[in-house]
């Protein structure tokens, strides 16, 4: 199972936005430059966050965009769900005895557990380690 390059950049775009000060809105073009993303692609993972009430945007020349609600109230889940649509394993479409043996040995306890690791970590989480390993790099020296 593998992220969609989508929901690699709207991580790494919002880990961006949850560390700028919260009552300022953000240029997507900056977001775009500092992560190395294409403005034309943000702009399309943008559009559907906005659409589901992850970001707020305005436009003009003082424009951009912020997060809707408080970063420790957004869940990676959700930000996945609005990405991808869905992001855990297909279920078994056969009725058989060895598909309903996958079924619960291996996708639904998969399922379940993916689902918990996601729904608890908010982009908070996200931010104030990001914080952290940036912090780190600075205060690495080399002889």
């Amino acid at each position: 199972m593998k992220f969609s390059k989508k929901s690699r950049y709207g991580l790494v775009a919002l880990i961006d936005l949850a560390v700028q000060p919260e009552t300022e809105y953000v240029a997507l073009n900056t977001i775009a430059e500092r992560n190395e993303i294409s403005t034309q692609y943000l702009e399309q993972i943008f559009g559907s966050l906005r659409r589901a009430g992850v970001v707020n945007s305005v436009k003009g020349p003082q424009g951009g965009y912020r997060l809707s609600q408080k970063a420790q109230e957004i869940r990676v889940s959700q930000i996945l769900e609005v990405l991808e649509g869905e992001y855990r394993l297909a279920e078994e479409t056969g009725d058989s005895p060895i598909s309903r043996t996958i079924q619960s040995m291996v996708v639904d306890p998969v399922n379940d557990g993916l689902t918990k690791i996601l729904e608890e970590i908010t982009l908070e989480d996200l931010a104030k380690d990001y914080l952290r390993h940036q912090k780190g790099e600075e205060l690495m020296y080399y002889i």
